[in-house]
C-alpha cells in the first residue's frame, strides 16, 4: 500500500472533519473510506456501551447487524480486540466464533468469516468502541499492513471525536445521558433501547424529545404490541425529572377499588384486608413521573377522582381526610379511541382533555418499513444468548417474510416469533449447528402472496407484464429494483450485487427508468 493511496483515501474523511453530517451518514462514509483502503467483505463501526457493543454503521453484513447488541463477555474476538491496544489479526483456523457468522450481506451458504481483523478506538486515552473488518477468503488480508489500519483506526477516533462533540453542541445529549443513567441505576431496571431507523420512527422520537423536556400531560395512542410503555420511558428519561422515579399501573389488571387504592393508596382499616397505612402511586411517583397505561378501562367514578387530583395537585387516601400534596407528571396510554369512547358516554369528556394535552401516537410496526429487521437481528441477538448459539441469522426468504408480514401483534408480535422460531428451530437440528439460520418455513407465517410468489415466480411477471410489452417491461424492472433497494436499506452496490448487474450499470438503468 502506497502512501499515494493512503492519503487518497483519507483526504475525504479529513474533509468531513469540518462539515456538519448526520451522524449516521458520516459513519457510513467512514466505513466506505475503509472499504476503499483495506478491501473486504464487510465492515462495522461499533460503540462501547457498558458491557455492551452496539453497531453504529455496518457495510456489507445484514441489515438486522444494527438492531444487535453484542454482550462483550460472550464474544472472545470482541474481548481480545478491546484488550489490544492496537489492530489484531486472527489466524484463519482460530477456534474463536466469529460474532459475524452468518451475517455476511446476501449470502446464504458459506456462511462461515474465515480472516478476521479489527482494531480499537480510543477517545480521550479511554476504550470508545471497535472497527471490524471480515472476510470470506481466509487469505485475504495477508497483504494488509497493520499499520495502515492502525492509521486510519485513528482517524476513526478523530472522526468519532468529532461527531460527538457536535452532537453535544447541538443537543447537550451527555447531561441527558447522565440523567438516564441515574434513573436508571435509581429504579433498578435496564435501560431499554428505541431501535429503529424509519422515518416514521424518528418522527416519534423527534416528538418525544421535544415534548419530554417539558412537563406536559401526554397520551400515547397506538394498537396493541407497538411499544407504548417503552415510549413512555423514553419521556420520562428526556425530562428534567430524569433523576427520579417512574411508577407504572396497568389501570386494566385491577377492579375499580384496587386501582383507587393503588393510585391514592389507604389507611390501616380503609377496608377488609387493609391491614397497614400504604402509599398510592401518586405519592410514589412525587417528583417524578407516573404512567398509567390502558388508561381507556378507568370507570367513569375513578376518571374523577383523578380528574381532581391532576387539578390540585391533592390526594386523600382511602379511608382518611387528610390531604397529600404531590408534584407528578402524567403519561397515560390507550390503544382504545377516546374520543370516541366520549361520544359514545363512556368516558369524561373533562378527563379526556385533560390527558391529552400532548397526544403523541405510535406507529404500528407495518409502518415502520425495515426497522423490523433491525428489530428482529435486536431479537436473534437475545435468543442467541439466551441459547448459548454461536450465530442467529435469518435466511434471505426469511427476511421477505417479514417485510411483506402485516404485523398485527406489532412489535411484540415480532419479539415472540423470533423466540417461538429459534427454539423449534434447534429443535429440528439433530446435531447443534454452530450456525443457525432460520428460513421462512421456520417463521411460519400466514403470507399466502409471498408464498405463492416465491413458488410460481412466472405468474408474477405474467401479472406484471400486460399491455404494451416495454412500457410493462419498465414498470417490472422499476418494482424488481425498487423492492431490491428496500431490501438492501437503498445500499446500491448490495442492490447491484443481488440483481447480478454492475453497481454504474444500475445507476444508469435506473436513470433511463426515471428512478433518479
Amino acid at each position: 500500500m502506497t502512501a499515494k493511496s493512503l492519503l487518497t483515501a483519507l483526504l475525504p474523511l479529513v474533509s468531513d472533519l469540518s462539515r456538519e453530517l448526520p451522524e449516521g451518514e458520516r459513519y457510513r462514509r467512514l466505513l466506505e473510506a475503509m472499504r476503499a483502503l483495506l478491501p473486504c467483505d464487510a465492515a462495522a463501526l461499533l460503540r462501547l456501551d457498558g458491557e455492551w457493543l452496539v453497531p453504529l454503521a455496518v457495510d456489507g453484513l445484514s441489515t438486522d447487524t444494527l438492531g444487535r447488541r453484542f454482550k462483550v463477555s460472550e464474544h472472545p474476538r470482541f474481548e481480545a480486540l478491546l484488550s489490544s491496544p492496537g489492530p489484531t489479526r486472527f489466524a484463519a483456523d482460530s477456534d474463536l466464533p466469529d460474532p459475524y457468522d452468518g451475517l455476511v450481506d446476501g449470502l446464504d451458504d458459506h456462511l462461515e468469516v474465515h480472516d478476521c481483523m479489527g482494531c480499537p478506538l480510543f477517545i480521550d486515552e479511554r476504550p470508545w468502541g471497535l472497527l471490524t473488518l471480515d472476510a470470506l477468503d481466509p487469505e485475504r488480508f495477508e497483504p494488509i499492513e497493520l499499520d495502515a489500519l492502525q492509521a486510519f483506526a485513528s482517524l476513526a477516533a478523530a472522526t468519532v471525536n468529532a461527531a460527538e462533540r457536535i452532537e453535544r453542541l447541538n443537543n447537550r445529549v451527555e447531561d441527558e445521558h447522565q440523567r438516564a443513567e441515574v434513573y436508571r441505576q435509581a429504579s433498578g431496571q435496564q435501560n431499554r433501547e428505541m431501535i429503529g431507523q424509519s422515518k416514521a420512527h424518528k418522527r416519534l422520537v423527534e416528538e418525544i424529545s421535544l415534548v419530554g423536556g417539558s412537563d406536559l400531560t401526554v397520551l400515547i395512542t397506538g394498537e396493541t404490541g407497538v411499544g407504548k410503555e417503552l415510549v413512555a420511558q423514553a419521556i420520562h428519561a428526556a425530562s428534567p425529572r430524569a433523576d427520579k422515579p417512574i411508577i407504572s399501573l396497568n389501570c386494566a389488571a385491577l377492579p375499580d377499588t384496587l386501582v383507587e387504592s393503588e393510585l391514592f393508596g389507604h389507611v390501616r382499616g380503609a377496608f377488609t384486608g387493609a391491614m397497614n397505612d400504604r402509599r398510592g402511586k401518586f405519592e410514589l411517583a412525587n417528583g417524578g413521573t407516573l404512567f398509567l397505561d390502558e388508561v381507556g378501562e378507568l370507570s367513569l367514578t375513578v376518571q374523577a377522582k383523578l380528574l381532581r387530583v391532576l387539578q390540585s395537585g391533592q390526594l386523600q387516601r382511602l379511608g382518611s381526610d387528610k390531604e397529600h400534596q404531590v408534584d407528578v407528571r402524567l403519561i397515560a396510554a390507550t390503544n382504545r379511541d377516546l374520543a370516541e369512547e366520549v361520544r359514545s358516554g363512556r368516558y369524561r369528556a373533562d378527563f379526556y382533555h385533560r390527558l391529552s394535552v400532548y397526544p403523541l401516537r405510535v406507529p404500528a410496526l407495518r409502518d415502520r418499513g425495515r426497522d423490523v429487521l433491525l428489530l428482529s437481528g435486536y431479537f436473534l441477538e437475545q435468543n442467541r444468548s439466551r441459547m448459548g448459539l454461536n450465530s442467529l441469522r435469518l435466511n434471505s426468504d426469511a427476511q421477505t417474510a417479514l417485510l411483506a408480514y402485516d404485523w398485527p401483534g406489532n412489535v411484540r408480535e415480532l419479539e415472540h416469533l423470533i423466540g417461538r422460531s429459534a427454539l423449534k428451530a434447534l429443535g429440528n437440528c439433530k446435531e447443534r449447528p454452530k450456525i443457525l439460520s432460520l428460513s421462512a418455513a421456520d417463521l411460519d407465517l400466514p403470507n399466502a402472496s409471498v408464498e405463492a410468489a416465491a413458488e410460481h415466480p412466472a405468474a408474477a411477471v405474467t401479472q406484471a407484464v400486460t399491455g404494451d410489452l416495454r412500457e410493462a417491461t419498465e414498470n417490472y424492472q422499476r418494482q424488481l429494483i425498487s423492492a431490491c433497494l428496500e431490501r438492501h436499506n437503498h445500499n446500491w452496490a448490495s442492490a447491484a450485487r443481488e440483481l447480478g448487474l454492475d453497481r454504474a450499470n444500475l445507476g444508469r438503468m435506473a436513470k433511463r427508468l426515471g428512478m433518479k
